[in-house]
């Protein structure tokens, strides 16, 4: 080892964070870690009364961290409620088409905004970011989904919204960043545009596709609201409008001191799905949502 490297080594050593970075180190840990408890007892207090006995838990007063008397009624009253499987079905087939309907979408109109021989790019893209800020408002909305033929339709819950203009921003900016070498190559090989943008472009920017999914699947699986509003049939609700009704009406075949345990275990059944999925897309999210901080 040479003196200088020696040297390098021993400066490294004998670096000190200073007194005011180390406090800042400090109190962000704390709040951090403030903040994962807040989260955390909410969905542990749901998750103790979902395998709670249901009489033991309406003289419990305060948090729940333990169940008690633990039983897996409140699940067995989910599992026969076939309200709640048709909603599943309901909501599986929303967020499987309309989250694939919503990125081939969302693909093909970042593709056209990103290119930069695009004539009109500027207006478009004006058009685009001016829809984020001003809209028509609800009943507007509501006439125009009524004269496209999609009242009463579950449909309704997917055409409407197809591109959300945030999302599309996202992906936009993430191709931007792509090398125009790459889509002249591809060009003097003969590749069409569709190819360029599935087979080239995509990959480069998976980890803004896989956050910009996400984010669609899940605004998916907890919309409810287009719901209430469009659809009237019973078949074709959703899970989160049956969870709504049976959180506010209670709407099961149990008795009162049942009640809140299967509101408990809905909330729980509800929500399983998208914590599942989540660990597998987390590693992506800084990447792919701080591509829209670098370029714009």
């Amino acid at each position: 080892m040479t003196d200088m490297t020696r040297k390098n080594a021993h400066a490294k050593k004998t670096i000190q964070i200073p007194t005011g970075e180390r406090i800042f180190y400090i109190a962000d840990d704390a709040l951090m870690i403030l903040l994962c408890v807040l989260i955390l007892i909410p969905l542990i207090h749901v998750v103790a009364g979902s395998f709670s006995d249901g009489m033991s838990y309406m003289t419990h007063s305060g948090l729940l961290l333990w169940p008690l008397n633990p039983t897996l009624d409140a699940y067995r009253s989910v599992i026969h409620n076939q309200n709640i499987w048709t909603g599943y079905g309901n909501t599986l087939f929303i967020v499987i088409v309309g989250t694939t309907l919503d990125m081939l979408a969302s693909l093909i109109a970042a593709y056209v905004l990103s290119r930069k021989d695009y004539m009109l790019k500027k207006f478009f893209n004006l058009m685009v970011v001016f829809s984020m800020y001003f809209s028509g408002g609800m009943i507007p909305f509501f006439l125009v989904v009524k004269e496209m033929g999609l009242y009463k339709s579950i449909w309704a819950l997917i055409i409407p919204n197809l591109i959300n203009v945030f999302n599309l921003v996202i992906v936009r900016t993430a191709m931007t960043g792509v090398p125009d070498s790459l889509e002249e190559s591809a060009q003097l090989d003969g590749a069409e545009h569709f190819t360029i943008l599935f087979r080239i472009i995509t990959p480069l920017i998976l980890p803004s596709v896989a956050v910009v999914a996400l984010y669609y699947a899940v605004a998916h699986w907890n919309s409810w609201f287009n719901a209430l509003l469009f659809i009237k049939d019973r078949k074709q609700y959703p899970l989160q409008l049956i969870l709504r009704e049976i959180l506010i009406l209670s709407d099961t075949d149990e008795d009162f001191t049942m009640s809140e345990t299967i509101q408990f275990a809905t909330i729980v059944v509800a929500t399983l799905p998208i914590l599942c999925v989540y660990p597998f897309i987390q590693r992506y999210f800084v990447k792919g949502i701080m591509v829209g901080a670098v370029k714009g």
